[in-house]
């Protein structure tokens, strides 16, 4: 593990964004400094082994976990098919 000891509040942050689909690994690094084997070595760590084998069944092969892997750069996914949002409240008639 890296040379920074990291608060409980750090470490439930970090589990939260490892479960969260759409957060890659690179997130992880980029906020906290930790490497992709860091977060899943703190997460075998902090979690039930029924849990952690969940967790990363979930994640592996999960393509938006892995920057390289997206098929898009910036953002959150977001489908063609998805309708504008518009400030109308009255625009689902």
């Amino acid at each position: 593990m890296s040379g920074k000891q990291l608060s409980e509040e750090e470490i439930d942050r970090i589990i939260e964004m490892a479960w969260e689909d759409r957060t890659p690994f690179d997130a992880i690094t980029f906020q906290f400094g930790l490497s992709e084997q860091e977060t899943i070595e703190l997460m075998r760590r902090e979690m039930k082994p029924s849990s952690f084998r969940m967790w990363r069944k979930r994640v592996q092969g999960r393509s938006t976990k892995h920057r390289k892997k997206r098929s898009f750069d910036e953002g959150p996914f977001k489908s063609n098919q998805q309708r504008q949002i518009t400030g109308n409240k009255i625009s689902k008639r």
